[in-house]
């Protein structure tokens, strides 16, 4: 029943100064509404991204050429200095994966990797047909990219594989390049040759296939996939930039049920026999999973860090709490001094003030939590994906709204228990 009278005595409290009220829970407000809103954009942000990174890809494995430790490849070998040295590469087309180490990979893990994909950037520029002009990019993509990302073919064909291996100058390209170039009729497009200047060079490449340019949101912002992107066969790119067929990087993917981090592993071992004598670089591997738990750390990193920093303003608010209690102290020092007149204890009037203070901070938190969703969701929805409120965040700021109470508002409720009650009621 204490506890009860304490909770109304504070409520009548509140009640009659609902301005001063208002004013110092906002503090409370502002401090928990900006955590959980940042949380909520946060925990959208990290989901949107892993879901985006799944979708392409999930069990996809990353084999790169990369330039060996400078601990390893600044140390002399056999007298010779290998390595990078004041920040100069030597890593060089010789060190990049050759076509015979690839086909040797097929042979090995044939029964475990469903395509490979090797990319060729020919370069960005401008496509042109009769006075219309684009920004385009050029890439040169092998079988293994059309086998595991399906081209949606609104016209034409797909390319041949007398197109791969002849080195045809064809192109497929998006719906929005045909739009730029040809008003947007594919039949008018298809077969007919678009100047591309890409890359210091200009080439000549026939239209035999158009795609629908697919959308995805990353970071909250719709992003083409595929946007102005005239695709070649893998060898063409490689003939008109006048490079040998050997790769820095290559992109695999595996059969369902084949454990990627398991694969990615003997991959590098694999690997390790064509670059044991190799002093300047070396074969490593990458997972889509690895990457997606990168990103969402970094994304957690982030949104934890923001998230003290707009914590700052609890203290603030647990401040402005302390404060208000002081005054209502003295405010109400002849109450004070009347109730211990009458023989109430020192606790009794401890725990109103800290009951008061708690009750403050506690309304604080449930508008803050409010505000905090509510903003949380609307900033989510305008950044274009589903939001994603943290209940535990929810549950740990209420808490830490009535633990501010508790702490902030002990120093005033023990300074008014420890009153004179002769001094109080002569306080004016």
């Amino acid at each position: 029943m204490l506890i009860l009278e304490n909770i109304l005595l504070a409520f009548n409290s509140l009640l009659s100064n609902k301005m001063r009220a208002l004013l110092t829970m906002l503090g409370i407000i502002i401090g928990i509404g900006a955590v959980i809103a940042i949380i909520t954009v946060g925990n959208s942000l990290t989901l949107s991204i892993s879901e985006n990174m799944q979708s392409m890809g999930a069990n996809d494995i990353y084999v790169m050429v990369e330039e060996r430790q400078k601990e390893e490849s600044n140390s002399k070998i056999d007298g010779v200095q290998y390595g990078s040295l004041a920040g100069k590469s030597y890593i060089s087309e010789d060190d990049f994966i050759t076509e015979e180490m690839i086909n040797d990979f097929c042979n090995r893990f044939e029964d475990e990797i469903y395509a490979i994909n090797v990319q060729s950037y020919l370069g960005s520029g401008e496509a042109n047909y009769n006075s219309n002009a684009a920004s385009v990019e050029v890439i040169g993509n092998s079988v293994g990219y059309y086998v595991t990302n399906k081209l949606n073919i609104l016209a034409g064909r797909m390319f041949s594989a007398s197109d791969f291996e002849e080195k045809k100058n064809v192109t497929i390209v998006s719906d929005e390049l045909v739009e730029k170039l040809f008003e947007g009729d594919v039949n008018r497009a298809l077969g007919k040759e678009v100047q591309a200047d890409v890359g210091n060079q200009s080439v000549s490449l026939t239209i035999v296939g158009i795609y629908k340019n697919e959308s995805m949101s990353v970071m909250g912002m719709n992003m083409s996939s595929n946007n102005s992107t005239m695709h070649i066969p893998l060898k063409t790119a490689m003939s008109l930039s006048h490079s040998k067929m050997v790769f820095p990087y290559l992109q695999i993917s595996t059969k369902v049920g084949v454990n990627a981090d398991e694969l990615s592993i003997k991959i590098e071992k694999f690997f390790e026999h064509y670059y044991q004598t190799n002093h300047n670089c070396y074969v490593t591997t990458m997972t889509m999973g690895s990457m997606v738990s990168m990103m969402t750390d970094m994304l957690s990193t982030v949104t934890l860090a923001i998230s003290v920093v707009a914590g700052i303003a609890l203290l603030v608010g647990g401040i402005g709490v302390m404060n208000i209690m002081l005054v209502s102290i003295t405010e109400r020092t002849r109450e004070i001094g009347t109730r211990k007149a009458l023989g109430a204890k020192n606790s009794s009037i401890r725990t109103q003030f800290i009951v008061e203070a708690m009750i403050i901070c506690l309304i604080g938190g449930m508008f803050g939590i409010a505000l905090g969703i509510g903003g949380g969701v609307l900033i989510s929805n305008l950044l274009g994906y589903p939001a994603q409120p943290s209940i535990a965040s929810i549950v740990i700021s209420l808490v830490f709204s009535m633990s501010i109470g508790v702490f902030f508002g002990y120093y005033p409720a023990n300074k008014a228990a420890k009153m004179n009650p002769i001094d109080a009621l002569r306080y004016e």
